[in-house]
Protein backbone atom coordinates (compact mmCIF):
# COMPACT_ATOMS: atom_id res chain seq x y z
CA UNK A 1 0.00 0.00 0.00
CA UNK A 2 1.46 3.33 -1.05
CA UNK A 3 1.70 6.24 1.34
CA UNK A 4 -0.19 9.45 0.55
CA UNK A 5 2.83 11.41 1.74
CA UNK A 6 4.81 13.33 -0.87
CA UNK A 7 8.53 12.98 -0.13
CA UNK A 8 11.47 14.92 -1.50
CA UNK A 9 12.74 12.07 -3.66
CA UNK A 10 12.11 8.51 -4.75
CA UNK A 11 14.77 6.04 -5.92
CA UNK A 12 14.67 4.78 -9.47
CA UNK A 13 14.43 1.01 -9.68
CA UNK A 14 14.78 -1.49 -12.54
CA UNK A 15 12.15 -4.12 -13.25
CA UNK A 16 12.19 -6.61 -10.39
CA UNK A 17 12.47 -9.59 -12.75
CA UNK A 18 15.54 -8.05 -14.44
CA UNK A 19 17.15 -7.61 -11.03
CA UNK A 20 16.29 -11.06 -9.69
CA UNK A 21 17.63 -12.67 -12.88
CA UNK A 22 20.90 -10.91 -12.21
CA UNK A 23 20.88 -12.03 -8.58
CA UNK A 24 20.59 -15.66 -9.72
CA UNK A 25 23.69 -15.24 -11.88
CA UNK A 26 25.59 -13.73 -8.94
CA UNK A 27 24.64 -16.73 -6.80
CA UNK A 28 25.82 -19.07 -9.55
CA UNK A 29 29.16 -17.25 -9.74
CA UNK A 30 29.86 -17.66 -6.00
CA UNK A 31 31.54 -14.22 -5.98
CA UNK A 32 29.80 -11.55 -3.95
CA UNK A 33 32.58 -8.98 -3.58
CA UNK A 34 36.32 -8.32 -4.10
CA UNK A 35 36.11 -6.68 -7.52
CA UNK A 36 33.90 -9.23 -9.24
CA UNK A 37 32.75 -9.36 -12.84
CA UNK A 38 29.83 -6.95 -12.40
CA UNK A 39 31.93 -4.53 -10.33
CA UNK A 40 34.53 -4.31 -13.10
CA UNK A 41 31.89 -3.98 -15.80
CA UNK A 42 30.16 -1.12 -13.99
CA UNK A 43 33.46 0.63 -13.32
CA UNK A 44 34.28 0.66 -17.04
CA UNK A 45 30.81 1.78 -18.06
CA UNK A 46 30.80 4.63 -15.55
CA UNK A 47 34.17 5.82 -16.84
CA UNK A 48 32.58 6.12 -20.28
CA UNK A 49 29.27 7.55 -19.03
CA UNK A 50 30.97 10.24 -16.96
CA UNK A 51 33.45 11.02 -19.74
CA UNK A 52 36.52 10.72 -17.48
CA UNK A 53 40.02 9.28 -17.88
CA UNK A 54 39.96 6.99 -14.84
CA UNK A 55 37.26 5.79 -12.48
CA UNK A 56 37.27 3.64 -9.33
CA UNK A 57 34.14 2.31 -7.60
CA UNK A 58 33.53 2.42 -3.84
CA UNK A 59 30.98 1.14 -1.35
CA UNK A 60 29.92 4.74 -0.60
CA UNK A 61 30.89 8.33 -1.28
CA UNK A 62 32.38 8.94 2.17
CA UNK A 63 34.99 6.19 1.91
CA UNK A 64 35.71 7.40 -1.61
CA UNK A 65 36.33 10.96 -0.39
CA UNK A 66 38.51 9.77 2.50
CA UNK A 67 40.52 7.75 -0.01
CA UNK A 68 40.93 10.79 -2.28
CA UNK A 69 42.29 12.91 0.56
CA UNK A 70 44.72 10.18 1.61
CA UNK A 71 46.16 9.12 -1.76
CA UNK A 72 47.04 12.73 -2.60
CA UNK A 73 49.43 12.49 0.38
CA UNK A 74 48.63 15.88 1.86
CA UNK A 75 50.87 16.83 4.81
CA UNK A 76 49.43 15.64 8.16
CA UNK A 77 47.38 18.32 9.97
CA UNK A 78 47.59 20.63 6.94
CA UNK A 79 44.58 22.79 6.08
CA UNK A 80 41.96 22.16 3.42
CA UNK A 81 39.86 25.13 2.34
CA UNK A 82 36.27 24.04 1.87
CA UNK A 83 32.66 25.10 2.28
CA UNK A 84 30.49 24.56 5.35
CA UNK A 85 27.45 24.53 3.06
CA UNK A 86 27.52 20.80 2.44
CA UNK A 87 26.53 17.45 3.91
CA UNK A 88 28.62 16.66 7.03
CA UNK A 89 30.29 13.69 5.32
CA UNK A 90 32.43 16.20 3.38
CA UNK A 91 33.86 17.72 6.56
CA UNK A 92 33.99 14.37 8.37
CA UNK A 93 36.23 13.04 5.58
CA UNK A 94 38.72 15.89 5.97
CA UNK A 95 38.99 15.52 9.74
CA UNK A 96 39.10 11.71 9.68
CA UNK A 97 42.00 12.00 7.21
CA UNK A 98 44.04 13.91 9.79
CA UNK A 99 43.52 17.28 8.09
CA UNK A 100 41.97 20.56 9.21
CA UNK A 101 39.04 22.15 7.33
CA UNK A 102 39.06 25.91 6.87
CA UNK A 103 35.61 27.27 6.06
CA UNK A 104 35.13 29.62 3.13
CA UNK A 105 31.91 31.50 2.38
CA UNK A 106 29.74 30.69 -0.64
CA UNK A 107 28.43 32.46 -3.72
CA UNK A 108 24.80 33.61 -3.39
CA UNK A 109 23.85 32.39 -6.89
CA UNK A 110 25.31 28.87 -7.12
CA UNK A 111 25.71 28.37 -3.36
CA UNK A 112 29.11 26.81 -4.09
CA UNK A 113 32.39 27.87 -2.50
CA UNK A 114 33.21 31.48 -3.38
CA UNK A 115 36.43 31.27 -5.38
CA UNK A 116 37.05 35.00 -4.83
CA UNK A 117 37.29 34.38 -1.07
CA UNK A 118 39.70 31.45 -1.23
CA UNK A 119 43.00 33.26 -1.72
CA UNK A 120 42.67 35.28 1.49
CA UNK A 121 42.40 32.02 3.46
CA UNK A 122 45.60 30.47 2.10
CA UNK A 123 48.58 30.25 4.46
CA UNK A 124 51.73 28.16 4.74
CA UNK A 125 49.70 25.25 6.18
CA UNK A 126 47.20 25.11 3.30
CA UNK A 127 47.55 22.00 1.16
CA UNK A 128 44.29 21.68 -0.79
CA UNK A 129 40.93 23.10 -1.83
CA UNK A 130 37.83 20.94 -1.55
CA UNK A 131 34.90 22.40 -3.50
CA UNK A 132 31.34 21.07 -3.47
CA UNK A 133 29.13 21.19 -6.55
CA UNK A 134 25.95 22.01 -4.59
CA UNK A 135 22.63 20.66 -5.96
CA UNK A 136 24.54 20.11 -9.21
CA UNK A 137 25.50 23.78 -9.59
CA UNK A 138 29.22 23.79 -10.42
CA UNK A 139 32.01 25.51 -8.52
CA UNK A 140 33.98 28.12 -10.46
CA UNK A 141 36.46 25.50 -11.63
CA UNK A 142 38.49 27.90 -13.78
CA UNK A 143 39.19 30.32 -10.92
CA UNK A 144 39.95 27.48 -8.53
CA UNK A 145 42.38 25.96 -11.02
CA UNK A 146 44.26 29.25 -11.35
CA UNK A 147 44.52 29.59 -7.56
CA UNK A 148 45.67 25.99 -7.14
CA UNK A 149 48.44 26.42 -9.71
CA UNK A 150 49.57 29.71 -8.20
CA UNK A 151 49.94 28.21 -4.71
CA UNK A 152 50.67 24.58 -5.70
CA UNK A 153 47.53 23.20 -4.03
CA UNK A 154 45.65 20.00 -4.70
CA UNK A 155 41.99 20.28 -5.74
CA UNK A 156 39.29 17.79 -4.80
CA UNK A 157 35.62 18.14 -5.72
CA UNK A 158 32.64 16.65 -3.95
CA UNK A 159 30.42 15.86 -6.92
CA UNK A 160 27.75 13.92 -5.02
CA UNK A 161 25.00 16.00 -6.66
CA UNK A 162 26.27 16.16 -10.23
CA UNK A 163 26.12 12.74 -11.88
CA UNK A 164 26.42 13.18 -15.68
CA UNK A 165 26.89 16.98 -15.46
CA UNK A 166 29.23 18.63 -17.95
CA UNK A 167 31.05 21.96 -17.96
CA UNK A 168 31.94 23.34 -21.38
CA UNK A 169 31.13 19.94 -22.88
CA UNK A 170 33.49 18.04 -20.56
CA UNK A 171 32.45 15.61 -17.85
CA UNK A 172 32.52 17.45 -14.53
CA UNK A 173 34.88 14.78 -13.14
CA UNK A 174 37.69 16.08 -15.37
CA UNK A 175 38.24 19.15 -13.19
CA UNK A 176 40.62 19.21 -10.23
CA UNK A 177 42.81 16.28 -9.19
CA UNK A 178 39.97 14.00 -8.03
CA UNK A 179 36.17 14.21 -8.06
CA UNK A 180 34.00 12.12 -5.76
CA UNK A 181 30.56 10.88 -6.86
CA UNK A 182 27.87 9.45 -4.58
CA UNK A 183 25.59 6.60 -5.65
CA UNK A 184 23.38 6.57 -2.57
CA UNK A 185 19.75 5.57 -3.13
CA UNK A 186 18.66 9.22 -2.92
CA UNK A 187 20.78 10.14 -5.94
CA UNK A 188 19.65 10.32 -9.57
CA UNK A 189 21.85 7.32 -10.40
CA UNK A 190 22.38 4.90 -7.53
CA UNK A 191 23.74 1.51 -6.56
CA UNK A 192 21.68 1.41 -3.31
CA UNK A 193 24.84 2.46 -1.45
CA UNK A 194 27.93 3.38 -3.41
CA UNK A 195 30.31 5.99 -4.72
CA UNK A 196 33.32 6.52 -6.90
CA UNK A 197 36.35 8.62 -7.78
CA UNK A 198 37.18 10.17 -11.14
CA UNK A 199 40.75 11.33 -11.77
CA UNK A 200 43.08 12.24 -14.63
CA UNK A 201 46.43 11.02 -13.28
CA UNK A 202 46.93 7.38 -14.28
CA UNK A 203 49.51 7.04 -11.49
CA UNK A 204 46.74 7.42 -8.91
CA UNK A 205 44.89 4.31 -10.03
CA UNK A 206 47.01 1.76 -8.19
CA UNK A 207 47.11 3.93 -5.05
CA UNK A 208 43.34 4.40 -5.02
CA UNK A 209 42.52 0.76 -5.72
CA UNK A 210 45.03 -0.43 -3.12
CA UNK A 211 43.75 1.99 -0.47
CA UNK A 212 40.13 0.84 -0.95
CA UNK A 213 41.28 -2.76 -0.28
CA UNK A 214 42.73 -2.22 3.22
CA UNK A 215 45.98 -0.97 1.67
CA UNK A 216 46.83 -4.50 0.54
CA UNK A 217 49.01 -4.29 -2.57
CA UNK A 218 49.78 -7.99 -2.92
CA UNK A 219 49.54 -11.24 -0.99
CA UNK A 220 52.62 -10.31 1.01
CA UNK A 221 52.52 -6.51 1.09
CA UNK A 222 50.35 -3.93 2.86
CA UNK A 223 51.52 -0.52 1.68
CA UNK A 224 48.89 1.87 3.11
CA UNK A 225 46.75 2.25 6.19
CA UNK A 226 43.79 1.66 3.92
CA UNK A 227 40.12 0.92 4.47
CA UNK A 228 37.48 -1.42 3.14
CA UNK A 229 35.91 0.63 0.37
CA UNK A 230 34.99 -2.14 -2.06
CA UNK A 231 31.60 -2.29 -3.77
CA UNK A 232 29.81 -5.65 -3.69
CA UNK A 233 28.32 -7.45 -6.71
CA UNK A 234 24.68 -6.87 -5.76
CA UNK A 235 25.20 -3.11 -5.62
CA UNK A 236 27.09 -3.28 -8.91
CA UNK A 237 24.15 -5.15 -10.44
CA UNK A 238 21.77 -2.42 -9.31
CA UNK A 239 24.12 0.15 -10.85
CA UNK A 240 24.27 -1.64 -14.19
CA UNK A 241 20.48 -1.88 -14.36
CA UNK A 242 19.98 1.76 -13.32
CA UNK A 243 22.56 2.93 -15.83
CA UNK A 244 20.16 1.69 -18.52
CA UNK A 245 17.21 3.74 -17.22
CA UNK A 246 18.51 6.82 -15.39
CA UNK A 247 18.25 9.06 -18.48
CA UNK A 248 14.50 8.39 -18.67
CA UNK A 249 14.22 9.59 -15.07
CA UNK A 250 16.44 12.56 -15.84
CA UNK A 251 14.18 13.57 -18.74
CA UNK A 252 11.08 13.37 -16.50
CA UNK A 253 12.82 15.60 -13.95
CA UNK A 254 13.70 18.08 -16.68
CA UNK A 255 9.98 18.36 -17.52
CA UNK A 256 9.12 18.68 -13.82
CA UNK A 257 11.68 21.47 -13.47
CA UNK A 258 10.09 23.29 -16.39
CA UNK A 259 6.70 22.93 -14.69
CA UNK A 260 8.03 24.31 -11.40
CA UNK A 261 9.84 27.15 -13.21
CA UNK A 262 6.61 28.22 -14.92
CA UNK A 263 4.40 27.95 -11.85
CA UNK A 264 6.68 29.37 -9.17
CA UNK A 265 7.26 32.82 -10.61
CA UNK A 266 6.14 34.26 -7.30
CA UNK A 267 7.36 37.40 -5.56
CA UNK A 268 9.72 36.40 -2.78
CA UNK A 269 10.68 33.04 -4.33
CA UNK A 270 13.97 32.86 -6.18
CA UNK A 271 14.76 29.95 -8.49
CA UNK A 272 18.54 29.56 -8.86
CA UNK A 273 19.69 29.30 -12.48
CA UNK A 274 22.20 26.81 -13.83
CA UNK A 275 25.16 28.52 -15.55
CA UNK A 276 24.85 28.51 -19.35
CA UNK A 277 27.97 26.41 -19.87
CA UNK A 278 26.79 23.62 -17.56
CA UNK A 279 24.38 20.75 -18.09
CA UNK A 280 21.97 20.12 -15.22
CA UNK A 281 22.11 16.79 -13.38
CA UNK A 282 18.51 17.31 -12.17
CA UNK A 283 19.42 16.01 -8.73
CA UNK A 284 17.47 18.53 -6.65
CA UNK A 285 15.11 21.46 -7.13
CA UNK A 286 16.07 24.19 -4.63
CA UNK A 287 14.22 27.47 -4.21
CA UNK A 288 15.16 30.43 -2.01
CA UNK A 289 12.47 31.96 0.19
CA UNK A 290 13.41 35.64 0.37
CA UNK A 291 12.25 38.34 2.79
CA UNK A 292 9.59 39.55 0.32
CA UNK A 293 7.70 36.29 0.72
CA UNK A 294 4.89 36.47 3.35
CA UNK A 295 6.16 33.45 5.33
CA UNK A 296 9.59 32.34 6.46
CA UNK A 297 11.13 29.20 5.02
CA UNK A 298 10.43 27.27 8.23
CA UNK A 299 6.79 28.34 8.33
CA UNK A 300 6.19 27.36 4.71
CA UNK A 301 7.69 23.94 5.51
CA UNK A 302 5.07 23.49 8.22
CA UNK A 303 2.34 24.59 5.83
CA UNK A 304 3.53 22.03 3.27
CA UNK A 305 3.66 19.33 5.95
CA UNK A 306 0.02 20.03 6.79
CA UNK A 307 -0.70 18.82 3.24
CA UNK A 308 1.60 15.76 3.67
CA UNK A 309 4.28 17.38 1.51
CA UNK A 310 7.78 16.82 2.87
CA UNK A 311 10.21 19.37 1.47
CA UNK A 312 13.71 19.63 2.94
CA UNK A 313 15.83 22.33 4.58
CA UNK A 314 18.95 21.29 2.72
CA UNK A 315 21.52 22.27 4.08
CA UNK A 316 20.34 23.27 7.52
CA UNK A 317 22.05 23.53 9.89
CA UNK A 318 25.19 24.31 7.91
CA UNK A 319 28.38 22.59 9.01
CA UNK A 320 29.64 25.72 10.75
CA UNK A 321 26.77 25.21 13.24
CA UNK A 322 27.54 21.63 14.32
CA UNK A 323 28.86 21.15 17.85
CA UNK A 324 31.19 18.35 16.75
CA UNK A 325 33.13 20.89 14.64
CA UNK A 326 32.89 23.82 17.04
CA UNK A 327 34.75 21.74 19.64
CA UNK A 328 37.81 21.25 17.44
CA UNK A 329 37.80 24.12 14.91
CA UNK A 330 38.08 27.86 15.17
CA UNK A 331 34.99 29.06 13.29
CA UNK A 332 34.44 32.77 12.72
CA UNK A 333 30.75 33.14 11.87
CA UNK A 334 31.35 36.72 10.73
CA UNK A 335 33.37 35.33 7.80
CA UNK A 336 30.37 33.32 6.57
CA UNK A 337 27.56 35.84 5.97
CA UNK A 338 26.15 34.20 2.82
CA UNK A 339 26.15 30.71 4.35
CA UNK A 340 24.37 32.01 7.44
CA UNK A 341 21.77 33.76 5.30
CA UNK A 342 21.15 31.06 2.68
CA UNK A 343 20.87 28.20 5.19
CA UNK A 344 17.67 29.82 6.54
CA UNK A 345 16.13 30.41 3.12
CA UNK A 346 16.76 27.38 0.91
CA UNK A 347 14.02 24.82 0.44
CA UNK A 348 14.35 21.70 -1.74
CA UNK A 349 10.98 20.65 -3.20
CA UNK A 350 9.88 17.10 -4.01
CA UNK A 351 11.67 16.25 -7.23
CA UNK A 352 11.35 12.91 -8.99
CA UNK A 353 9.90 11.66 -12.25
CA UNK A 354 6.90 9.82 -10.82
CA UNK A 355 5.59 12.85 -8.91
CA UNK A 356 1.93 12.94 -9.93
CA UNK A 357 0.21 15.88 -11.60
CA UNK A 358 -1.99 16.27 -8.53
CA UNK A 359 1.04 16.37 -6.23
CA UNK A 360 3.00 18.91 -8.27
CA UNK A 361 -0.11 21.10 -8.62
CA UNK A 362 -0.74 20.92 -4.89
CA UNK A 363 2.85 21.95 -4.09
CA UNK A 364 2.58 25.01 -6.31
CA UNK A 365 -0.87 25.88 -4.99
CA UNK A 366 0.36 25.87 -1.39
CA UNK A 367 3.24 28.20 -2.28
CA UNK A 368 0.95 30.49 -4.31
CA UNK A 369 -1.88 30.61 -1.75
CA UNK A 370 0.37 32.18 0.85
Amino acid sequence: MQSDNIYITKPILPKLTDFTDGIEKIFESDQLTNMGKLHNELEKKLQTELDVSNFSLFNNGTTALITALNVLELPPESEVITTPYTFPATIHSIILSGLKPTFCDIEPETMCINADKIENLINDKTSAILGVHVYGFPCDVQKIEKISKKYNLKVIYDGAHCFSSKINGQGIGNYGDITMFSFHATKLFHTIEGGGLAYKDNNLKQKINTFRNFGIESENAVTYLGLNGKMNEISALMGLKNLEIYKFEQNKRMLLKQFYDRNLMIKGIKIPKMPKNTTDSYQYYPIIINDEYPLSRDKIIEKLKSKNIYARKYFYPACNDYDCYKKILEINQDDLPIVNDIKNKVLCLPFYGDLSDNARNLICEVLKDV
